[in-house]
């Protein structure tokens, strides 16, 4: 067989892609949200809640499993020499594309990891979701080749690089130490969550491996447009494929439109609010799984993106912009100010990517 096809680089995303599977189905038998398991951006949604951004009370509780991606990927990273402290590359704009690619994703009610995860489930709504993702990803690879880029970071001192993986380490203290500290929901995803031990110690080594194979769910895609690369797109493709197995051999996949668990059938607006999740994480340089591993390797900008992301988790539910999850009395799909804010969203990426890359021509 072909050495390329067998190469290291692409046995190891297959294999990450795999485990966080694997992963995503082990925590939802201990207790996360059905179809999530692992979801940055309901994580992040969530843990913004625990310290009381927003007050949406079924949405609210530190996920151990953020803190775990972070520091799994640090100590990976210095271990292997690639604990490089960097920063200083436009962050108001990284900070303004990570809220506006959360605010986006929680239309549809989940990041594009989240995305992967609920096809292997069985959920469709989850394939128009893939389209816009898709196309915002073309979109920005159109911009990356007319020249779009935040610009060059510069490297930083080894302490600027440390306070995210610290900060990580300080609030999972402040959870073990000082019990009611943070919010917990008594209801609703919130209040579904896999032991504390178990959620830290399988995030840890899924951020490991991400951090060795880089995996990144925007990446993938973006190189199969600019450079015909399929390295990176196999770790989705193992992901859905391992993630259908583990349910189908255990009676939980559920196909279709209808009836899945957190999730909303309202296909333009999925569409759409995904475009605007493909086309942030190409101008970030990565979806938001992507910016909290390279937050591990130091890199200040990843962690303006996140902070960025907390920060439109909590516009979301205090503006009720998040999308409504469908239920047995109710159809649920995006509210008015979901609609205006992916709207909103769509324009300010396309201008911004025309003048940044008109910008960059010039010099």
């Amino acid at each position: 067989m072909n050495k390329k096809v067998l190469s290291r680089d692409k046995i190891l995303v297959i294999v990450t892609g795999a485990v966080i599977a694997l992963a995503a189905f082990i925590l939802t038998r201990l207790g996360n949200p059905k179809n999530m398991g692992f979801c940055i951006a309901c994580f992040i949604r969530d843990m913004a809640g625990g310290m009381k951004f927003h007050n949406a009370a079924v949405v609210q509780y530190m996920r151990p499993e953020i803190i775990g991606l972070v520091l799994g990927s640090f100590i990976v990273a210095l271990i292997r020499g690639e604990f490089k402290p960097k920063s200083g590359s436009s962050p108001v704009t990284r900070f303004v594309l990570g809220a506006i690619v959360m605010i986006c994703a929680l239309v549809f009610l989940g990041c594009p990891l989240r995305m992967f995860i609920r096809l292997g489930g069985g959920d469709m709504n989850a394939i128009i979701a893939l389209l816009g993702f898709v196309a915002g990803i073309y979109i920005g690879t159109l911009y990356l080749k007319k020249g779009y880029s935040l610009g060059r970071a510069e490297k930083k001192h080894l302490v600027e690089g440390g306070i995210a993986p610290a900060l990580q380490v300080l609030l999972l203290i402040l959870v073990i130490a000082v019990p009611g500290l943070f919010v917990i929901s008594q209801k609703g995803p919130g209040s579904m969550h896999a032991p504390l031990v178990a959620s830290l110690l399988i995030a840890a080594v899924v951020g490991a491996l991400c951090q060795l194979s880089r995996l990144c769910t925007a990446g993938g895609i973006r190189d199969l447009f600019l450079t015909k690369d399929v390295t990176l797109v196999l770790g989705p493709i193992a992901l859905v494929v391992v993630l259908t197995i583990l349910n189908l051999a255990t009676g939980s996949y559920n196909f279709g439109f209808k009836g899945q668990p957190i999730a909303h059938s309202d296909h333009i607006w999925n569409f759409l609010s995904f475009v605007a999740v493909g086309l942030g994480s190409v101008m970030l340089g990565g979806c938001p799984l992507r910016q909290l591993i390279l937050a591990g390797e130091g890199n200040g900008d990843s962690f303006i993106s996140v902070l960025g992301m907390f920060m439109g988790a909590a516009i979301s539910h205090n503006f009720g912009l998040a999308g409504v999850a469908a239920s047995a009395s109710s159809q649920g799909g995006a509210t008015l100010g979901g609609k205006i804010a992916v709207i909103l969203s769509l324009i300010f990426l396309v201008l911004h990517g025309i003048y940044i890359a008109k910008k960059n021509q010039r010099g």
